[in-house]
């Protein structure tokens, strides 16, 4: 799943109007409504804030509205940019200040389209990765180096616990999970403990 780090504005001025665009990330279609009505009480001097989101795990919520812009030239051409880049969980909202130059619907669709993909590749977009928690229990003779040479595969643990034995949370994406326990096998010589826990997702920078 694709989507940003978080928020981020850009602006960009066409004939003496004014674009500012705002991205955010959304868990839901509820975020996205509450970020949308938000940032339009914020901007209410703002003749128009065009919106659109993609949310859900496969992108399949979409909405988008001109907010008074001739039907079609704003929120459709924004939601277009954010599903060309394959993003979901992401809120746009488009402020245009008018400068006093019609643009007419060509320019207009033109002009939202664009304020959302600068913003786009302004952003931090990442990739959200299903992620296993596995415990790794060794004893304190070997504590040190598995944890070195853990950090050896660019894995870092969560949380480490020294009791009877030494405890290691790692987050391990689900396809590595079966060559992650057994480089833990080969490397603490089938002396270590591993133990599958919750579930989750995090964030990696998108390719």
């Amino acid at each position: 799943m694709r989507t940003i780090s978080g928020v981020v504005t850009s602006e960009l001025e066409i004939r003496r109007s004014r674009f500012v665009c705002t991205l955010a990330r959304v868990a839901d279609e509820a975020a996205a409504v509450e970020f949308i009505a938000r940032h339009r009480r914020a901007h209410r001097d703002a003749p128009h804030n065009c919106t659109a989101y993609v949310v859900g795990e496969l992108g399949e919520i979409t909405k988008s509205s001109d907010d008074g812009e001739p039907s079609g030239t704003a929120g459709a051409p924004m939601l277009e940019v954010l599903v060309r880049n394959g993003l979901t969980c992401v809120a746009a909202v488009v402020t245009r200040y008018f400068g006093g130059v019609k643009l007419g619907a060509g320019g207009l669709v033109r002009a939202y389209g664009q304020a959302v993909a600068e913003a786009v590749e302004a952003a931090a977009v990442v990739e959200r990765v299903p992620v296993v928690t596995v415990t790794v229990e060794v004893e304190h003779a070997l504590a040190g180096r598995f944890l070195g040479d853990l950090h050896g595969t660019g894995r870092q643990p969560s949380d480490v616990r020294y009791g009877e034995a030494v405890q290691a949370d790692v987050a391990v994406a689900v396809p590595e999970l079966a060559g992650f326990e057994a480089w833990v096998a080969g490397v603490t010589a089938g002396r270590a403990r591993s133990r599958r826990g919750a579930s989750g997702f995090v964030d990696v920078p998108a390719a």
